[in-house]
């Protein structure tokens, strides 16, 4: 049995807006603004060529003063002209302000679509970085996440960043230039009107942050209630044999329906606070309008603005007024997006725990493998330490096999060998070189690895025995499995190599998808091979066939197994016993057999077993 992380069973989601870079995934930040600066950052694919989306962002919202503009002036110079209405003054402003419309259209137009190209080769850019860190994180970092959280952060969370990029990131840029070019001419007309204006939107905008820190809380609440309700309909989907056979079904979609309620319940409680600032603002618009008209009126008696001026005041007030008026759904997206943003930057900024050393890291030769652990402990983070004071070393071309009680440090044993984990204190060598100071493609390359529940893909038998080595052809594969005597069960196959195994191989029995992890790590021809008790999930004429084909495959090579059953100690040249986390016996089957101790034990409650 493996020796699992404490931690998995009770891993949740962490999206504490106010947690800091660094505290895992999930980490938080403390302003908005930050988290986009960041973001932009790790992505520099939004911002290229920002600079001509940018003027013709201006072009776009320089376009929309036109209409104020020749109102003013079609009221003030064509019609109240001093010999009468002039209509060739008319005539021009109104071509004039057609020309302008169409190369605001077009300027927008063109503006749109850069923005749309960038953003999403800036997001695609995005889910293949997290993905990529995804897989660099060690299984322990993995195994601490909720599989459903990790899948909502490099798709639906990424998706919320892409509903702001392309609409609420054009807005912005429209609106921002849209507000500075409206109150630079209305301050043109009349400073006194203009800060009339501001004085009625100031407050909003005060309040509007206000509103912004609620909103930040809320949502990164509700991308954390997906992430939960991912994982729930996932294990539902993944479990369903399990549900099913145990007559859970009720269980379980309460579960769901739980876990949908909450992230409903969430994004409604954000959608509160949201419309909560739509009434404020349809508020301070309809007052700025009417003390623009009073006021104004009262300017116009005096004589301090002209009829076409308040009239093309009231025009651009509108213009003021509109990014303001859609500012509260901006910001919706926005707190979406930035809460999206957070959980992915939680994501690339956990610092894998098991790194590649890359460049500066070492490339060993192939051939036999030697191996070497100095006083290596490891506890799993917030746990009691399971593997204690190990040292032990494993001589080139020897097999050896791994025995113990379930939990006694087998697996864990196993993990600290193929550096799936690194010691919590000591070292693991090969060849006299430090795990650490190996590069992960020449690591990889020299040990494999056959863990109890081989992971198929959703792909032909082929696809799946070619991961061990992505070049090999058909005749190779097929010749492959010849040579683990398994060419009878090939032929036995509907489709031989092109059948399909399904999702995790759902296709396969249980001993057969673990024939296909066999092949698979065969093919890759490893120096060390690892297997965690790769025959555990066969019936006993299959087992005694691959103990036989094991023989080939580990000859020539360091090869340790995890043994759960009898035929494999009994089948290495060298045993080592561990209990509660401690090498405790060390010898051949013969000699360990024999002698009182852990060994002993075990031997004999195996043979009980195969006796009842």
């Amino acid at each position: 049995m493996t020796v699992t992380d404490p931690r998995a069973d009770e891993a949740t989601e962490q999206a504490d807006p106010t947690a800091g870079p660094g505290q895992g995934i999930g980490a938080g930040r403390d302003s908005g603004l930050g988290t986009l600066r960041t973001g932009l950052r790790l992505t520099p694919e939004f911002h290229r060529g920002i600079g001509v989306t940018l003027l013709l962002a201006l072009i776009a919202t320089a376009g929309r003063i036109v209409v104020p503009v020749a109102v003013q002036q079609t009221l003030d110079r064509g019609l109240d002209s001093p010999g009468g209405a002039d209509i060739g003054f008319i005539r021009n402003a109104c071509l004039l302000c057609a020309v302008a419309v169409i190369v605001t259209a077009v300027a927008a137009y063109r503006m749109n679509v850069r923005l749309y190209r960038t953003s999403e080769s800036g997001l695609a850019a995005l889910r293949v970085r997290a993905f990529r860190h995804i897989h660099d994180l060690s299984m322990l970092t993995q195994s601490a996440e909720r599989r459903g959280g990790l899948v909502s952060r490099v798709t639906t969370d990424v998706d919320q960043i892409s509903q702001f990029m392309q609409y609420g990131g054009l807005m912005i840029l429209i609106a921002g230039g849209q507000l500075i070019v409206a109150s630079g001419l209305m301050a043109i007309y009349s400073w006194p009107l203009a800060l009339l204006v501001w004085a009625v939107f100031v407050p909003l905008a005060l309040a509007l942050r206000f509103f912004q820190r609620w909103l930040s809380r809320a949502y990164g609440i509700a991308r954390e209630r997906v992430g939960d309700m991912l994982s729930a309909v996932g294990e539902s989907v993944v479990g369903a044999s399990v549900i099913r056979a145990y007559a859970a079904e009720d269980r379980t979609a309460r579960r769901i329906d739980e876990s949908v309620d909450a992230y409903r319940d969430a994004q409604a409680r954000a959608q509160k606070l949201v419309a909560a600032t739509y009434p404020s603002t349809e508020l301070a618009a309809a007052i700025a309008t009417a003390a623009v008209v009073i006021a104004g009126t009262a300017l116009g008696i005096g004589g301090h603005i002209t009829a076409g001026e308040l009239v093309a005041f009231l025009f651009l007030v509108t213009l003021f007024v509109s990014p303001l008026q859609i500012a509260t759904e901006v910001l919706n997206d926005a707190q979406n997006a930035i809460a999206g943003w957070r959980r992915v930057l939680g994501v690339l900024e956990t610092t894998p725990d098991v790194a590649d050393p890359g460049e500066e890291g070492r490339e060993l030769p192939r051939g036999a493998i030697e191996v070497r652990f100095e006083d290596v402990s490891f506890a799993y983070p917030g746990g009691p330490t399971v593997l204690h004071d190990i040292s032990a070393s494993i001589a080139p071309r020897a097999r050896v096999a791994i025995v113990g009680e379930t939990g006694s440090g087998k697996t864990t044993f196993a993990k600290l060998l193929t550096r799936l984990m690194d010691p919590t204190s000591g070292r693991v060598l090969i060849d006299g070189v430090p795990l650490t100071g190996i590069r992960f493609s020449s690591l990889r390359e020299r040990i494999v690895m056959v863990p109890q529940d081989g992971y198929l893909f959703d792909a032909s038998l082929a696809d799946n025995i070619r991961y061990g080595r992505p070049g090999a052809t058909d005749e190779e594969i097929t010749l492959a499995l010849t040579e683990l005597g398994l060419g009878d069960w090939l032929e036995s196959l509907p489709d031989g190599l092109a059948s399909h195994v399904g999702q995790r191989g759902e296709s396969l029995s249980a001993g057969e998808r673990q024939l296909v992890a066999l092949a698979r790590a065969y093919l890759a021809d490893p120096d060390l091979l690892v297997l965690d008790e790769a025959t555990s999930a066969v019936d006993p004429a299959t087992e005694v066939r691959l103990q036989r084909a094991l023989e080939g495959i580990t000859r020539g090579r360091t090869a340790v197994s995890i043994a759960h059953r009898l035929s494999t100690a009994e089948a290495a040249e060298e045993v080592i016993v561990f209990d509660q986390g401690r090498i405790v016996q060390r010898g051949s089957h013969a000699e360990l057999v024999g002698r009182p101790g852990r060994y002993a034990e075990l031997y004999a409650s195996w043979a009980a077993q195969l006796e009842g």
